[in-house]
């Protein structure tokens, strides 16, 4: 197929498998869209969310990078599987460059430290991704880039999913994986650096509050102090 029908992306591994192990999308359906903005789309893949992002956007670890100013072009009115192959409007995707979204190793880890209070964290606040939700994926990112372990908060995390946005729980499994935004993994790579004040300020801006609570979160975890739990609102619809 000639390069101009098709979606041209950059893809982290595990994305493309999810892709490529979904079942094809039923005649007539589409993947429903769960959230569009100028730089960034959210559809449902089988229960899990997909992002299709402008490379001007920060990239998330379940995202699909799209070139400059494509998103703009697309209605994403039909995105489908076909084949283990995503199509949107009617194009298919084809990857041009992998990426690798997993935290970068510290080492330096000590022994499990106890669980925050996963059940005051997941779902509350407000948004795409609830202040909450931020919260524990920058305390988990943090965690994995130290190698400590932490089963007992990952169990209650896994179990308490259902309550939150489907995003805000794909990012979450994300963060159990060692998955992060690359701002925060970037900050995680300069603690102690002359650029940690830059890569900070970079990770605050990302979102309403996201950036802002990825670093509370993964500076909690690394200066193995309670993971504090502001007051939020209630749980995510």
């Amino acid at each position: 197929m000639s390069p101009r029908h098709t979606v041209p992306v950059s893809a982290a591994p595990r994305v493309l498998d999810r892709v490529r192990a979904s079942p094809d999308t039923p005649p007539g359906d589409g993947l429903r869209l769960l959230h569009r903005a100028r730089l960034a789309a959210y559809v449902d893949l089988d229960g899990w969310a997909l992002g299709l992002v402008d490379p001007a956007a920060s990239r998330p670890p379940n995202a699909l990078v799209l070139g400059p100013g494509v998103l703009a072009g697309l209605t994403l009115g039909d995105v489908r599987v076909r084949a283990g192959r995503l199509l949107l409007d009617g194009r298919p995707v084809a990857v041009g460059r992998l990426h690798d979204p997993t935290v970068p190793s510290l080492g330096g880890g000590g022994p499990e430290p106890d669980p925050p209070d996963v059940a005051a964290l997941v779902g509350r606040g407000a948004g795409l991704t609830p202040e909450g939700d931020d919260l524990l994926c920058g305390w988990l990112a943090a965690h994995r880039a130290t190698g400590t372990p932490t089963p007992r908060t990952d169990a209650l995390v896994r179990a308490h999913l259902h309550r939150t946005t489907l995003l805000s729980a794909t990012l979450l499994e994300a963060a159990l994986l060692g998955e992060t935004l690359p701002e925060l993994g970037a900050w995680l790579a300069s603690r102690g650096g002359p650029h940690e004040p830059a890569r900070a300020a970079a990770l605050t801006a990302v979102g309403h509050t996201s950036g802002a609570a990825l670093l509370r979160g993964a500076r909690c975890a690394l200066g193995r102090r309670p993971l504090c739990v502001p007051h939020l609102p209630g749980a995510a619809a």
